[in-house]
Formats: C-alpha cells, structure tokens, sequence
C-alpha cells in the first residue's frame, strides 16, 4: 500500500544493475561481463576489480559483442552484455534476433542510459522504442525495474532465469522505495488496490505515478496502482482482475506510445475486457537534449500527466 511506500534513499537504477552483478557473481562462477566501450557507465569497475579473467571488453563494436555473448552460453556461461539502450537493441537488433533469440541463447541484455531521462545526450541516444523491439522477439523476457532495489533484484534474479532476456535501466538519480518489497519475473505489483482507476506504470514513470496516486487519493480518487516491471511475459491475471474492478486505465511509460507497456495493457484488454484507456508515454516522437526534468515535462510524461489522463479516462467510463 501507499504508505508502504518510504523513500529510503536516491540512487541511479545503474547503480543497481552494477550492484547486482557483483552479488551474482560471487555466487556463481559462471557468471561474465561483456561491455562495447562503457565499463564506468554500466557500473561494472567492481566487476573488473574482482573478476578480471571473466571480463570481456568488446569495445565499440556491439554486433560482435552480441555474438561473443552467444557463444559463451554454448560453454554453460551466463553472459551479462552491457551498453547503452540505443546501442543494445537498435545498433544489433540482427544479432540478437540471429545469434540470441532464435535459438534461446541464454544471454542477458542488459540496457543503460534508457529513454528520454538520459538527457542531454539528445534524441540519438534516447532510445524511445527498444520494449517494442525486444518484446516482439519470440522467446525473450523483458523487465523494466522502477528504481535502485529493484534493477538489482532483478539482476540476480535474471541470472537463475533460462534463456534471453532484455533488461532496461537508466540514468538519473532516482527515489529508491521497493527495498522492501520481493521481485519475482511476471509477476505484477499491486503498490495501491482502488475502485475507480487502474495506473499500470513501469520503469522511472512508476514513480511519477505514485505521487500521482497519492494526489488521487486525496481528492477522494480510488487508484489502483499496479508495477508492471516485467512486460514479458505479461502478468495478464493481475491486469484482468484490475481492469474488471475498475472498469478503466491509464498506462504510463518511458517510452513510445506504440509498441511499449501501454500496448500490452490495450492488447490484453481488447482480448478480454474491453475498457477506455489513456496512454502516458511519448507520442510518436524523438525526444531532444535537455534536463530528464525538462524533459518529461515537455514530452507529457510527469506526475500532473497521469493525474490529467486519469481524470480523462473517468470521464469516458462515466
């Protein structure tokens, strides 16, 4: 519930993705790094430290890292590929669904520097549709974690997971507020149970969607808030038994529109239950350089957003 929800620190979700790996790999052997150039970006200067000899500098040049990682699995390794979002599934989509995808290749892709908050780098690297790129490859398992604790839950828990899976994670400071709480690959958490509205939100917007919730709550709104970190495979039990009680939704992500969690949440309803629905996400677009503040505000993806699209999407159940 809500008041569950205490901001215990602020911490990059990077941060937690190089914490994470480091735990792994004291536990199991098996476990390697791989990076095209941005070891310091990805957080993995502790790796290297502890584990030279399981350390792979690829440098800029992600397709063979890609296919590096795939050959390591034939040997019973897990390989860990890191670099930014852009370069992760844009640059070497062939490779992935190629050398990864197409025959289960037990690699993980782990993806910094995602969407619009990695800022003033500008809209090259600002990757706005790798969900869709990844989700649509048969096989491969996709988690969007919400801040610090979680990208590192889901870290490790990817490590005991067989097969190819697309992780995505960024770069600003953050609120960490799920230390407390279990991960666990599809399943949904309900952070808010309510009757009016539904709020699923991945990634950096679940943030933004709790104080939207609590906004909500006091103006005598009964949200339902529900993270979505995994996107695939789709906790479709969780969504319908939201969706049926509140007869309405709102999706909120970092990412486009087409193609993201918005789109999976629709497919689901349309399928089975049929509701209005508002998307929060950007709208077709590259993003541009600026602030993650700045940005998100102009591109529609801030708290008062959610609380707009809320009270749209009441308004056509109504």
């Amino acid at each position: 519930m809500l008041q569950d929800l205490l901001v215990t620190g602020q911490k990059d979700t990077r941060s937690g993705f190089g914490d994470g790996i480091i735990e792994v790999a004291r536990k199991n052997s098996n476990v390697v790094a791989l990076t095209a150039d941005l070891a310091g970006s990805l957080k993995l200067n502790q790796f290297i430290k502890e584990f030279p000899e399981r350390f792979f500098q690829c440098g800029i040049s992600e397709a063979n890292m890609m296919g590096v990682a795939a050959g390591l699995t034939v040997g019973g390794k897990i390989p860990f590929t890191t670099t930014f979002a852009n370069f992760s599934t844009g640059r070497v989509y062939d490779q992935i669904r190629q050398s990864i995808a197409y025959s289960g290749k037990n690699v993980k892709i782990c993806a910094s520097h995602a969407g619009l908050t990695l800022g003033e780098d500008g809209a090259t690297h600002q990757i706005l549709e790798d969900i869709g790129m990844m989700k649509m490859l048969p096989g491969m398992t996709v988690i969007v974690p919400c801040d610090y604790s979680q990208t590192k839950a889901a870290t490790m828990a990817i490590t005991d997971h067989v097969g190819p899976v697309y992780l995505r994670f960024g770069r600003p400071v953050w609120p960490i507020f799920t230390d407390k709480m279990d991960f666990k690959i599809g399943k949904a958490q309900v952070f808010e149970e309510g009757n009016d509205v539904t709020i699923f939100a991945c990634g950096h917007l679940v943030w933004k969607a709790v104080e939207a919730t609590r906004i909500l709550k006091e103006k005598g709104i009964s949200a339902e808030l529900i993270n979505i970190h995994t996107i695939k495979p789709l906790d479709k039990d969780a969504v319908l038994a939201s969706i049926r009680k509140t007869r309405c939704a709102v999706t909120a992500e970092e990412h486009n529109i087409i193609g993201g969690l918005g789109d999976s949440i629709g497919q689901v309803a349309a399928s089975n239950f049929p509701i209005p629905i508002e998307y929060v996400g950007t709208k077709d677009t590259f993003g541009e350089s600026g602030t993650p503040t700045q940005l998100l505000q102009k591109y529609g993806l801030d708290t008062p957003d959610i609380l707009s699209a809320v009270q749209k999407v009441i308004a056509r159940k109504g």
